[in-house]
């Protein structure tokens, strides 16, 4: 199988707001050209209040239905979007038993691969096993081959 397109470059987020960008990049580029989603980026990142846990987490059903609409500039989805507001509900579920989302991954040190996968794919939506996998590279943790990535 081939790598996916051009998957970006592997950096460690300064902060749970970077991981949750993340996080839903990988989200939306399960089953869309990638190319459509880096060039409709900014219009995510506007829309979704730079990605902040806490504004995110507190959407409410104005705030969905103004991401379904047109004028967002995003991928209309709405399992997608439900789910990043769901998973930056569950970043806050993080922070308060672990401090914080790199503290949440460094629990899962020396565990393997397969377990935190098997955990991410628990506890968020809309993140499957490639999900997870792109998800984990470009925040810069380690991963297996690209071809053994299925656990």
């Amino acid at each position: 199988m081939q790598k996916p397109h051009v998957i970006p470059p592997r950096t460690v987020p300064a902060n749970d707001d970077g991981y949750l960008e993340e996080m839903t990049r990988s989200v939306f580029q399960a089953g869309i050209d990638w190319e459509v989603i880096r060039r409709r980026w900014p219009a995510f990142q506007q829309a979704f209040k730079g990605f902040s846990v806490v504004e995110v987490a507190h959407f409410g059903p104005d705030d969905l239905d103004r991401l379904i609409g047109a004028e967002s500039g995003i991928v209309r989805n709405y399992r997608k979007i439900s789910s990043t507001i769901h998973n930056a509900e569950v970043f806050l579920d993080i922070q308060g038993e672990f401090g914080s989302f790199w503290n949440y991954l460094r629990s899962f040190d020396g565990r393997g691969y397969a377990t935190l996968v098997k955990d991410l794919k628990k506890r968020f939506r809309h993140l499957g096993n490639t999900g997870a996998f792109v998800f984990l590279y470009t925040v810069n943790e380690k991963v297996p081959e690209w071809e053994e990535r299925h656990v």
